[in-house]
Order: C-alpha cells, then structure tokens, then sequence
C-alpha cells in the first residue's frame, strides 16, 4: 500500500484508483455458511462478470462438511443463482469461474487440516499462476479469530517464499470489549504485521458512506458550514423491520449497542465529523477517522442514563399479523435483558464539533427499514418572516435539513425554505432537493462485499478499520455497557413495529430536539 502522496497527484491515491488487481487466490474458512453464500460468492462472481478479477484467480473454501470440489461448486452456483442483486447469470462465465473454486474440508483445531490448505494452495499457484498470493477470509465463529490465524503461522501458510502477499479479512465482532478486542490483536499481530489485517465493516464499503468524503472534501459548498457553528445536531438512525430471525440464542448475547453502534453506526459517524486528510491515502484517512474516534467524550457512570437508552420489544399485531416479542423469540431467555434498541447521545470534544450532540440509535422491530444521517442545520439568526401568514412553515419551524441516505435509496436529500407561489404575501414551505445513486449515473451500485473484497485484494486498507479505531469505539460504549450490565430494566419497553422507547424520546427532548421520522 503507497501511504505516500502521487507526485503526479498529491489528492489521489494510486491503488484506489487504478484497481490492479494481481493473481490470486482467496481462501474462505466457514465457507458453507450465510455469509459465503449470501454475500461473498455472490460479490466475487459479479466483480468476475465485470472483468475486474485477474486471470487465474481461484477459490478454496472449507468447513468440516465433507464436500468434493464439484459439490462445492454446485452448492455455490446455487446460491449466486439465488442471491446475485441486479445482476444477470451468465452460465458461461460460472464454468470458467468455477474452474477456480476448490474445498478442503477440515477442522479448524487440526494442525494437519492446515498442511492439507498449504498443500492445494501451491497446487493452485502452479496451475492457475496465482504468485502465491493469499487472501484468507474467516467467516467463522469470532471465537476461532485468533486461533486460524495462529495455525496459519504455525503452519508456514502466513509467508511465501516465492514473495507472494498474504492477508486477513476479520469479519465483526472483533472482541466483545476492549480488553478482549486488545487481546485477540495481541495473538493476531505475532502472526501477521497491522498491514496486512484488514477488519471489515460492510457498513463502509456502502456507496453513501464513501460518498460522504466526496461529497465533503470535493466540493466547497458545505463543508464551511460543517462545524458547531452551523449544525445544531447530527442524527445516525440504523432501523430494521425484521427482528433477530432465528438468531435469538446470538443475539442475546450481544444486543443492540454491540451489534451496530459500537462498529457499524461509530464508524459512519466519524466518517461524517473527520478533519480532511492531507491526501487520500489508506493511512491519511484512518488517521483522521481515528483521531475523531478518539476525541469522543467518554461518559461517567452516572451520565448514562441521562445520555442512553437501552429498549427491549414486546408483542404487537401490526396489520394482520401479531408479532412475537423478543422473549418469546426462539432460543430467547423469558428473562432476558438484552437491548434489541439502542440510543446514545455522544458528544466530541474537539474544536469542530464541541457542544453538538450526535444521536445515534439502532432497534429492531420498528416501523421500515432504514438507515440514514441527518444533519439539521441552526435556525436563521433572525426570524424575518416570524409574523408573516404560515410562519409555522418559516425556519423557526423547519430548519434546513442534510440527509444522506444509506439504505435503502442510497442517495442525498437537501430541504430548504422557499417561497410559496400559492396566494399572497411570503408564504414559506419547505422544498427538497434530491440526488438518487440509480437515476444520476444510470447504472448500478455496487454492493459493500464488491467494494470491500476488490480493496483487500487490491491491497487498499482505507474502508477498513484499524486496531486504534476497534478500541477507540470500545472506549466509548463500555461505560454504557457496564452500567446496563448492572442494571434491571423493566422489559418489554417498546412494542414491535413502533420507533422505540418513550425515554429515547424524552433524551432528545430534554435539548429541544425530537427524533426524525424516516
């Protein structure tokens, strides 16, 4: 990875905008699981489709079941048939990819299984051409995080004589608190050096997310008006329809406030405050999203309850179906005090963004799906139009209003004041203004495991999170975890298909401000 400026460019980094990609090969322990076969056999089939993967690249997949290669490769031509979005299925093509796809099956605890791995991935090299370059992709269990990577070091497969990179993708959670998070870096680092451990947040890799540095630092029209000065508050909101899926017996264990703020909302978040770097380079730009990560105000155990709310849903019928509470969901203890809600207040202590709070929340079982930033502006200095017809419409009332669209319309909405042609005198109504990924470039968007997979193999760390920013966001959330941890909440709090809590609701409140109805 160049983290040094482009003389030709100082602003560009070379690897993120030439995409030359090496042979290679990606090894994926778990690969019988959702994730394979939901998102990642699905994004590299489709980078294959757009002739963005080099000559030779191959595939080996594991898990214990004993599969051979062609079932392997049924199974997966299956599921991409199934699960590929907005994309044709070119059988032509699958039989040239899947001439690169190959399984080893083994357990992960069997120093010999590793062997068997090193043994097909030198086979593949000097059929296919691959240089001997690896990327290995746990989609296991986190508890075998540390594990596979110490036998891919005890068993040599972490090196290649011949020069050939080797990489790790770690899928979240990466620990469970800070102290756990620091411990499993202290096992991976002896294997393997910072750059080439890449912990993925899929949540980077979404079009809006990236496009938030475009939309900042390659144009002058906003960012004068990006500090305290100008923004009264800044609201992240991750909501999901559905509720935990059959996933009750993880989800109970991990909640709300681990599952999404901690790693997903934290990091879009800081992408949204950072300073500029100084050039668009993998470091340059970690740096500051650390450093904002870092600048967080930690909260004391008796400020929690004034700046989080911890929700729980119960029963509801919604239409015609009746909802199951999430103690009534399978695998789910009738006791459980686990947040299916989660809404936090944070607040950043540097010069930018002193005093301007964030409110950031995240639930299951409530009313759509939508994840979304929204960045309200401060009412104008002085009300001109206060006494006029419909100054209830006047930015008093209807400040202007930034929202960029995550999922699932990615695009950016701007709301301002205008006048109404409609009758007489000046009458306000606020108008909007809106930019749609699909209909201003007429093509495609492609999903977060494309972007993020492409960048691995590319050797571009930049989506990626770094081991500073993992603690830095545990920092931040483990006072709200510990006092939760000690403390009986009464539960259900909020009914399935509602927008959560009361006290979430009296948070905002307590500052003059309410939450945003999506």
């Amino acid at each position: 990875m160049q983290q040094t400026p482009d003389s030709a460019n100082p602003f560009q980094d070379p690897i993120r905008f030439e995409r030359r990609i090496p042979p290679c090969s990606v090894l994926i322990f778990g690969a019988n699981g959702d994730l394979t076969m939901r998102k990642l056999l699905p994004a590299l089939y489709r980078l294959a489709y757009e002739r963005k993967l080099p000559p030779g690249f191959s595939i080996v997949g594991n898990s214990r079941t004993a599969l051979t290669h062609e079932q392997f490769r049924e199974k997966m031509r299956v599921s991409v048939e199934k699960f590929i979005e907005n994309s044709p299925f070119d059988a032509q093509l699958w039989e040239d990819f899947a001439r690169g796809i190959y399984y080893v099956p083994g357990d992960l605890s069997d120093p010999a299984f590793y062997l068997a791995l090193k043994k097909q991935l030198e086979e593949i090299e000097k059929e296919r051409g691959t240089g001997g370059n690896v990327l290995f992709y746990l989609s296991t269990q986190p508890s075998f995080y540390a594990s596979v990577v110490e036998h891919i070091g005890a068993s040599g497969l972490a090196n290649h004589e011949g020069g050939g990179w080797r990489r790790v993708v770690i899928e979240k959670p990466f620990g469970h608190d800070q102290a756990s998070a620091q411990e499993l870096n202290s096992r991976i680092s002896k294997v393997l050096p910072e750059s080439d451990v890449y912990r993925i947040d899929h949540y980077l890799g979404k079009e809006t997310v990236q496009n938030v540095l475009a939309f900042r630092f390659g144009n002058t029209i906003f960012e004068p008006l990006w500090n305290r000065q100008y923004i009264s508050h800044v609201q992240v909101t991750a909501a999901e329809s559905i509720g935990v899926e059959g996933r009750g017996a993880y989800y109970q264990e991990a909640g709300a406030l681990r599952d999404m703020i901690q790693n997903h909302l934290l990091q879009v978040m800081a992408t949204v405050t950072m300073e500029a770097p100084p050039y668009f380079g993998s470091d340059a730009v970690r740096d500051e999203r650390a450093k904002l990560l870092r600048s967080i105000k930690i909260l004391k155990t008796e400020e929690v309850d004034q700046h989080a709310v911890k929700g729980q849903y119960g029963p509801a019928r919604v239409g015609n179906e009746n909802l199951l509470g999430f103690r009534q969901e399978p695998g789910v203890s009738p006791e459980a005090q686990t947040d299916t809600y989660a809404a936090v207040t944070f607040f950043v202590d540097n010069w930018r963004w002193a005093g301007v709070p964030f409110y950031v929340r995240t639930g299951k079982r409530m009313p759509k799906r939508v994840t979304d930033i929204a960045i309200r502006f401060r009412k104008a200095p002085l009300a001109l139009f206060s006494s006029m017809p419909g100054a209830e419409d006047s930015p008093l009332a209807a400040p202007n209003l930034l929202i960029l669209r995550i999922q699932p319309d990615e695009g950016i909405s701007l709301r301002f004041q205008s006048k109404d042609p409609a009758g007489g005198g000046m009458k306000l109504r606020p108008v909007s203004m809106d930019f749609n990924y699909g209909s201003s470039f007429g093509t495609r968007t492609p999903s977060a495991y494309e972007t993020l997979l492409l960048d691995a193999l590319a050797g571009d760390s930049t989506l990626y999170t770094r081991q500073d920013m993992v603690e830095a966001s545990w920092r931040a959330v483990e006072p709200i975890l510990n006092h939760w941890n000690n403390t009986k909440f009464d539960f259900p709090n909020y009914a399935a298909g509602s927008w959560g809590p009361k006290a979430s609701d009296d948070m905002l409140a307590r500052r003059g401000h309410e939450w945003r109805i999506p």
